[in-house]
């Protein structure tokens, strides 16, 4: 077994529900089968969308390098990061450490790839700020799909959603079902990437479930796998959806 560190706190929540779903999804009898996990919830990070379109990526960087000292000393193997925004960051990010980043961005561009193949036409459910960095359509054009970014109506939509859960209001869930129904019957996606943990936390029915390939569960389950635990998905051969 090998330990996992956890940058987390963007946001808190969001972090919680990536714990949960690492225990949840862990094939475990007893305590020890689970995996060690160090996690530091490091919520006054800066807003990573702000400083993405402020031009201040240094204030970002500067403030996360000490977490990754810590996870250093705590003698982790690998690095999960539960915000799909922050991968904008990667490349500086992994300079600052030798431990392996996990990059979650390609890792579920790689599940997409796997089961819709090229061409495929995926709807973004982001940030504006991993919206506006271009790091979906970047990792995309690695695999030839298609990046399908939604209006400007649908973006302020996502983003009140992403918001309204980081100041724990309450969200119905249909609001998210009719975006990702839109983007694959009337846009015409194979699929659709919820891009942001915050949508990682609302409960969407099966229905709409089957059309969206989740990313933080795309994290839980590499790191899982990377720290040496066995996943239930994989004792299934289930498919990420």
């Amino acid at each position: 077994m090998k330990s996992l560190g956890v940058i987390g706190g963007m946001g808190p929540k969001a972090t919680s529900v990536f714990f949960d779903k690492v225990v949840e999804n862990t094939v475990a009898d007893r305590d020890q089968d689970h995996i060690d996990i160090m996690i530091l919830n490091h919520a006054t990070l800066p807003d990573r969308t702000e400083a993405i379109l402020n031009g201040r990526d240094d204030l970002f960087l500067d403030a996360v390098k000490k977490d990754f000292k810590l996870l250093e000393f705590a003698g982790v193997s690998h690095i999960a990061i539960p915000c799909n925004t922050s991968h904008y960051f990667y490349d500086q990010m992994q300079a600052m450490t030798e431990i392996p980043i996990i990059h979650m961005v390609d890792e579920t561009l790689k599940v997409i790839y796997q089961k819709y193949g090229e061409n495929a036409k995926v709807g973004l459910l982001a940030t504006k700020g991993t919206i506006s960095s271009g790091i979906y359509e970047k990792e995309s054009s690695k695999y030839k799909m298609q990046m399908y970014v939604p209006s400007e109506a649908v973006q302020k939509q996502t983003m009140d959603i992403i918001y309204s859960i980081k100041a724990d209001k309450m969200i119905d869930p249909l609001e998210l079902e009719e975006m990702i129904h839109q983007l694959i019957f009337d846009e015409g996606c194979n699929c659709v990437v919820l891009a942001c943990t915050e949508l990682s936390c609302v409960r969407i029915g099966d229905e709409a479930a089957q059309y969206c390939v989740d990313a933080l569960e795309v994290l839980v389950e590499q790191s899982i796998a990377l720290s040496g635990g066995t996943s239930k998905k994989q004792n299934s051969s289930a498919v990420y959806s």
